[in-house]
């Protein structure tokens, strides 16, 4: 087959951090500082398990990690107001981020579908100059809940007015390809070292929104609308 995929989404709905936003590192170094307060060195076993979690969860993680449950709500707070110090301090896009978003924008609706809170998707993404490109930015609030529950993502994919099966999300996390394939949606998956059950749930992976067969696919799927 020549084309990653035959066929034209008729949505497409991209996680935030670690997908189109370079800040994953930003979650492991803003986990990182505060647990060193309590001299917690953070395994490499920990990171993958708050990869890609609510920072609710990843809150009560932490403090369950500490053994303090009842500072949880003070971990939690910890956690976000690090992590928006540092992204606010060097926000950058993933390879590739910009140049696909921008040829995606061509031939589909385009939504962001995150577990972070919107203030910091919308100023992220409004730095790296990619907010305009998006329709609707769809976090836990309300009555959604956060990935791995697909909530977020069918809220995106009807925002769009799209049906499920015929739109495509873009993961780099286990958790949010749970709640894409949950959702019911097609879903290329991101990053340099994919494990074994996102590897199997993936429709396509990518080691970066760079790849060249990727690129050359949104390309013609944009010539193809086009004409």
């Amino acid at each position: 087959m020549s084309e990653i995929f035959p066929w034209t989404p008729a949505a497409i709905v991209f996680d935030c951090d670690g997908t189109l936003m370079d800040s994953e590192r930003h979650w492991q170094l803003a986990r990182d500082q505060v647990l060193q307060q309590f001299d917690i060195v953070v395994s490499d076993e920990f990171a993958e398990l708050t990869k890609g979690v609510h920072y609710v969860e990843c809150g009560q993680l932490m403090a369950a990690e500490i053994h303090r449950p009842d500072l949880t709500e003070e971990v939690t707070e910890q956690l976000l107001d690090t992590f928006r110090a540092l992204v606010a301090e060097a926000p950058a896009t993933t390879p590739g981020a910009a140049e696909l978003v921008a040829r995606a924008a061509e031939f589909a609706p385009l939504a962001v579908a995150s577990n972070c809170p919107r203030d910091v998707v919308q100023d992220g993404l409004e730095a790296a100059g990619l907010l305009r490109h998006f329709s609707h930015v769809v976090v836990p609030e309300e009555r959604l809940r956060p990935k791995p529950f697909p909530d977020v993502y069918l809220n995106a994919v009807a925002a769009c007015q799209a049906e499920p099966s015929d739109s495509l999300a873009v993961e780099d996390s286990l958790c949010g390809i749970r709640s894409a394939v949950r959702a019911g949606l097609r879903v290329l998956g991101v990053g340099p070292l994919p494990d074994r059950e996102s590897l199997a749930m993936v429709d396509h992976w990518v080691s970066a929104l760079d790849d060249r067969p990727l690129t050359n696919w949104m390309a013609n799927r944009a010539l193809s609308r086009a004409s």
